[in-house]
């Protein structure tokens, strides 16, 4: 008699918070017909099965090959209570240092976007008193001793009435690179604006939104259209040289389609450094978001990289390995003439051997057989970069391999990045990549909390609300755990008060 099996392959167990209650839940790993799957199952609320990954060959390679030992923080800020995602702020049960931190300064912006995480707009008018901000920047410092990159982000932080205080303090302070999240409406509209914020380079980089180069995109993401605003701030930023990188809002069905358009656009301003792509996180303000039909995931838009762009192939797009669940990266050098490819970029990976570095069916690096290369690599495949550092980083890696027709000097300027940035949600949070988060909000308090916990548990009062609900329902649980003796073992003869 021939047994049943399932219909789909067990790779893993995990564990996720439900969708509907944030309860933590017991949750597996399942891959079928090459995709890969949570399943999640909560005692109230039922099982939950999300898409992960729309490919379960990468998906692997992430767990199994991009792997390096975890990087702590200078300090932990929060004890181990309650567990994870409970106890943010980092707790020592944390696997990674902080690759960046956010520093909100403001809910105030002069949008009111349908998709922004953070719930902000013109009629919030709640600015970060400047005492708080310093010790926000203070908390990052006290965290990484010095700081790879600190980013200014609000609400609208040009908005911020002491905003030119705030980044004098910053500078001050032992942060390698500092980061200006800005939507661009004053540096398209204020003269000398870029001006001033060129002043603070090096060590300094606009983080600027672009999420589409259509009308109706715009009106969906941003409700209005602000392609006059985003190329005026463009040619200001791009007249002072400061370093810029365009930030894509990317949904299923609205702007999904023009990745490789707008990376090609990118690639042709002087002084653009690369593309963040951030598929939308289902926090905050999402006004017709439906997560069924908009969703997307890591692999899916590594694989419109491949398809749109005519620059990258899948096998350019690497997994980060810090946090390779949800960060994945690709780079290209500026080349002049012949050399060039797609509109004057080659991708990195074609200046590697493939003999040398590629092994197996699988087609995966073939790290362990060059250690000081795998070093390498995994160095520049990280978040924590400036333009500065990553073209430093490079040339490093130029020396790890065999000779190959390379720039012999290469500034950041000859440097291009893309990098997708997935935020887990409520509904795609696996607790095991959590702690592997790599960019967290500075707190007033000290805490260095991971951007997936904040816009879960402490973003708004009533989160804050919702999470002590949680953690008194774990104290009441954790009471009636039936006492241990002195070796930490259940003494079973005493009877529990649960009874």
């Amino acid at each position: 008699m021939s047994r049943k099996t399932r219909p789909w392959l067990f790779y893993d167990t995990t564990t996720s918070v439900c969708t509907t209650c944030l309860r933590q839940v017991e949750a597996k790993i399942v891959l079928k017909d090459g995709q890969v799957f949570m399943d999640k199952w909560c005692p109230v609320h039922g099982t939950e099965r999300v898409l992960m990954a729309d490919d379960a060959d990468y998906y692997r390679q992430c767990r199994e090959l991009y792997v390096k030992p975890p990087e702590m923080p200078e300090r932990f800020a929060t004890p181990m209570r309650h567990g994870c995602p409970y106890d943010c702020g980092l707790c020592p049960d944390h696997m990674q240092h902080s690759c960046l931190t956010v520093v909100e300064i403001t809910d105030h912006c002069n949008l009111r976007c349908p998709t922004c995480y953070a719930n902000s707009g013109p009629e919030r008018l709640t600015h970060r008193p400047l005492a708080d901000v310093l010790a926000m920047l203070d908390a990052a410092v006290a965290s990484e001793g010095a700081p790879d990159v600190v980013q200014i982000s609000g609400g609208e932080p040009t908005l911020h009435p002491q905003f030119f205080d705030i980044l004098d303090a910053a500078k001050a302070r032992p942060i390698r690179h500092l980061m200006l999240n800005t939507n661009g409406v004053r540096i398209a509209q204020e003269p000398g604006f870029a001006e001033r914020l060129a002043a603070y380079a090096p060590g300094f980089e606009v983080y600027l939104q672009f999420d589409s180069l259509r009308r109706a995109p715009l009106l969906d993401l941003r409700g209005a259209d602000l392609r006059r605003i985003r190329e005026h701030a463009l040619a200001r930023l791009n007249a002072v040289g400061l370093s810029t990188t365009l930030v894509m809002t990317v949904k299923r069905g609205v702007n999904d389609d023009e990745i490789g358009e707008v990376i090609r656009h990118a690639a042709d301003i002087p002084c653009v450094r690369g593309v963040t792509l951030q598929p939308v996180q289902d926090a905050g303000r999402t006004e017709g978001y439906n997560a069924t039909q908009h969703r997307l995931t890591v692999s899916e838009i590594r694989r419109r990289i491949a398809e749109q762009s005519g620059l990258f192939t899948l096998e350019d797009v690497l997994p980060v390995p810090c946090n390779p669940d949800t960060l994945a990266m690709a780079y290209a050098l500026r080349l002049p003439g012949a050399a060039a490819g797609v509109d004057g970029l080659l991708p990195l990976t074609r200046f590697v051997d493939p003999a040398t570095l590629v092994g197996g069916a699988a087609n995966t690096i073939v790290f362990e057989h060059q250690p000081e290369l795998k070093g390498q690599l995994f160095k520049l495949f990280s978040t924590h970069h400036s333009p500065e550092s990553r073209a430093s980083c490079l040339s490093e890696l130029m020396c790890c391999l065999p000779p190959v027709a390379a720039p012999t000097a290469l500034d950041y300027r000859s440097v291009f990045r893309v990098l997708i940035v997935q935020f887990m949600d409520a509904r795609g949070l696996d607790i095991r990549a959590l702690k592997k988060s790599c960019i967290h909000m500075a707190q007033p308090d000290g805490r260095m909390i991971p951007f997936e916990s904040y816009n879960l548990f402490e973003r708004e009062p009533a989160q804050r609300a919702q999470l002590a609900a949680l953690r008194r329902e774990l104290d009441g649980f954790h009471a009636q755990r039936q006492p241990r003796d002195q070796n930490g073992m259940a003494d079973l003869s005493t009877p529990s008060k649960a009874g």
